[in-house]
């Protein structure tokens, strides 16, 4: 609201009926605003922590689809050179996790789900984000 106050972003689509009131002034509340010079702000590198698995895996074993008593689980195991890596992490339940032990998939003849990547921004908030209201999808390749 600061920005398209003070003229250095333009208001594209504003939520209707909402309004943004001042002792004086009542302005429309923005839904989407467009910058009027680019500013480019480098990305975060995604976190490998336990919680970002978590939410890659959709909360959910990527063995046998189970979504109580989830864990973390190295398909290739520390013992055989798998390090920690997107890659070689993913979410498994307790019962999954000790069936396959200090095997790979192949040797405890288990098989992922699917494969283990890098997320990336969008699939966090196509997945986290919640209702996504309509006007926002061409901006957010959904």
């Amino acid at each position: 609201m600061v920005l398209a106050y003070l003229g250095k972003a333009e208001i594209i689509s504003k939520l209707n009926g909402k309004k943004i009131r001042s002792v004086y002034r009542s302005f429309e509340y923005p839904s989407i605003v467009r910058l009027s010079v680019f500013v480019r702000v480098p990305f975060k590198k995604i976190i490998l922590s336990r919680k970002n698995i978590l939410r890659r895996d959709n909360h959910k074993c990527q063995y046998c689809g189970s979504t109580t008593n989830l864990t973390i689980d190295h398909v290739i195991p520390k013992s055989k050179g798998g390090d920690e890596t997107w890659e070689n992490l993913v979410t498994a339940c307790i019962r999954c996790n000790n069936k396959k032990g200090d095997r790979t998939p192949e040797d405890s003849k288990m098989s992922l789900r699917s494969k283990p990547k890098k997320p990336s921004h969008i699939t966090f908030i196509k997945n986290f984000a919640g209702d996504v209201e309509e006007d926002w999808k061409p901006y957010l390749f959904m």
